[in-house]
């Protein structure tokens, strides 16, 4: 995957792996490093363990599991300083070793991504903040592939959602703060949420604390607009709840949903993938072991093969696997045609990278074939068959034997709640009987501890009654509460002017992202496609690209308007310019014609 033109990805990688570094540089000696679950697997995106050991790092060990030995004197604690139980654990286990321990240890602790008070506050109400050096690690972004950055906040929906804590909005400021130092300003702020706006709102104040305490001109060149990136669109996860939720139909989504990727990696079993290459168990007799175990494998841009089936529909990755083992066959096969000693030399030195790629493909064919199973099963393809009919605006009503079937065969709770909260979100609620009556059917079959799970869910708005307020009751085009504003999102009056069902799709060569879900096309996609892509958005919509003006003569959200006031949240569009000479002299100087980034 080539670099991305806008943000440069490998130097976040490397700023994050030198800060770290460093940190534990300054700790002289060997040490012994507990790092926080959560944090274990971004942390190994950019720094490995071999790199950790070479600056002085002897055991890692995970704070969760609480099991930290006295075996250095030095001991680092890395951990986010927003969490409280982290704090209270590393507190607890500072007084632990103090107290069962010969040595006098000497304690750090590493906050991700900043110190806060309630970590201060409850460290020296254990009388440990006097015994510990404490370090930030201003860790936001995190580069899982060449475009893409993670802020890698796990917590951040449920936060949100159901305890209703911002923090996470106001951590993604602070993220989003240094790639305009670096970059210049956002020149347009594009947004669609109320959570997206309170977003918008802390970059810009952010940005005039930071214009108030930089006054140096140099401070105030770097912070005007960019002349790389060309927009910043803030979508709120609240608006489109229902993709989500629906089952991923690509090669990567399958994998996601089988098995779940995280941090580019996914845990398979090696019954279906196999040991590791050079790798056979033995048990203690010699014999090799027959017992079921996990293996982890990259699933990143650094496996060529991936690469191309990652994205694709998972109808046509048997026939990709097909062409790549048919190409290799041929390649490896052409080392009885060299005749000369450079052929030879030349398919000696390949040889290594066919190796891997036959590594890849073994690999990516067992995954393919355990997935062909499942989608093959009847139990999926009766879920398949509900979310495409609750989707595409069928009676949910006739949908209900279907998931009441599905909870009499014991099916897992979590893919009976997914198809409940997509009818909640699609239909604007749940017929009050009708959900009573699921309620009853979820506690007798799974259990009375789930009462709790029920009551999350209505509280994050996820599985809710309908009401006459809800969006099934809405006209299409009725807002609600203003022009700018919509209390829900109205999925019946969106599904024609955004064109969320797509009846005819190219699963083989998409030209529109209905692929993925085989006919469905994600409104948090159709929105941005609303700003960057509105040309491409308006031939679909109306079927045909005559009389569609230039993308240059509207922006932001022009012509979408009207749908817009069905989808639930604030809507905004805020331009941020900086000194106008100094501008002009840019232009004049860099010129327009670069490619620009959106973010």
């Amino acid at each position: 995957m080539a670099p991305h033109p806008g943000v440069d990805t490998d130097s976040i990688k490397e700023g994050a792996r030198k800060h770290l570094l460093g940190l534990l540089e300054g700790v002289r000696g060997k040490k012994n490093l507990v790092i926080e679950q959560s944090l274990a697997g971004p942390v190994g995106l950019f720094v490995k363990f071999s790199v950790l050991q070479e600056y002085g790092v002897d055991k890692v060990f995970f704070l969760e599991n609480d099991n930290l030995d006295s075996s250095q004197k030095n001991v680092i604690f890395l951990a986010s300083g927003e969490k409280a139980s982290q704090c209270i654990a590393i507190a607890g286990q500072i007084k632990r070793l103090q107290q069962n321990s010969n040595t006098a240890h000497d304690f750090s602790v590493i906050w991700v991504p900043r110190r806060t008070l309630v970590s201060d506050r409850i460290l020296e109400e254990s009388g440990v903040l006097g015994d510990i050096a404490i370090e930030i690690l201003p860790l936001h972004f995190v580069p899982l592939d060449q475009d893409i950055l993670t802020l890698a906040y796990d917590d951040a929906f449920g936060d949100l959602y159901l305890r209703k804590d911002p923090t996470s909005i106001f951590l993604a400021a602070q993220a989003l703060m240094p790639i305009q130092h670096k970059y210049g300003l956002f020149p347009r702020i594009i947004g669609k949420g109320d959570n997206a706006k309170r977003l918008m709102e802390l970059l810009l104040r952010m940005r005039s604390e930071a214009a108030a305490e930089e006054s140096t001109a140099a401070a105030r060149l770097g912070m005007m607009p960019s002349a790389t990136i060309e927009s910043l669109i803030i979508i709120d996860r609240e608006v489109d709840m229902v993709t989500p939720l629906l089952t991923q139909l690509t090669y990567e989504g399958l994998i996601d949903e089988m098995f779940g990727i995280k941090n580019n990696q996914a845990e398979i079993d090696t019954s279906i993938i196999g040991q590791a290459p050079g790798q056979q168990p033995k048990s203690q007799s010699g014999a090799p072991q027959q017992q079921n175990m996990k293996r982890k494998i990259q699933l990143d841009s650094s496996d060529k093969l991936y690469s191309q089936l990652r994205d694709a529909n998972f109808a046509i990755v048997g026939p990709l696997l097909n062409k790549v083992a048919r190409r290799l066959a041929g390649e490896y096969e052409s080392r009885h045609g060299a005749k000369s000693t450079s052929e030879l030399r030349e398919f000696v030195n390949k040889l290594p990278g066919y190796q891997a790629e036959q590594q890849s493909l073994k690999t990516h064919t067992s995954l393919t074939e355990e997935a062909l199973k499942h989608t093959q099963s009847d139990t999926f393809s009766r879920i398949l068959e509900i979310q495409q009919n609750l989707v595409s605006g069928t009676d949910p009503t006739t949908q209900h034997d279907a998931i009441e079937e599905l909870i009499a065969r014991d099916i897992p709770l979590p893919t009976i709640l997914r198809l409940l909260c997509l009818e909640s979100a699609v239909s604007g609620g749940i017929r009050p009987k009708d959900l009573d009556n699921f309620k009853r059917h979820i506690l007798h079959a799974y259990g009375y501890q789930h009462l709790l799970t029920l009551h999350n869910l209505e509280k994050m708005g996820l599985l809710v009654a309908r009401t006459a307020a809800n969006p099934f009751y809405i006209p299409v085009g009725g807002g609600g509460s203003g022009a700018n504003e919509s209390k829900f999102t109205n999925y019946n009056a969106l599904r024609k002017p955004l064109r969320l069902i797509v009846d005819e799709v190219n699963e083989q060569d998409p030209n529109d992202i209905a692929y993925v879900y085989s006919g469905y096309a994600p409104l948090s996609v159709r929105l941005v496609q609303a700003v960057i892509q509105k040309q491409h958005l308006l031939s679909i919509v109306r079927g045909s690209s005559d009389n569609i003006p230039s993308a240059s003569s509207a922006q932001g959200w022009q012509q979408f308007e009207d749908a817009l006031r069905n989808v639930k949240g604030e809507t905004f569009n805020k331009q941020q310019k900086g000194d106008e000479a100094v501008t002009k002299a840019r232009h004049m100087l860099t010129g327009s014609g670069k490619e620009k980034t959106v973010v």
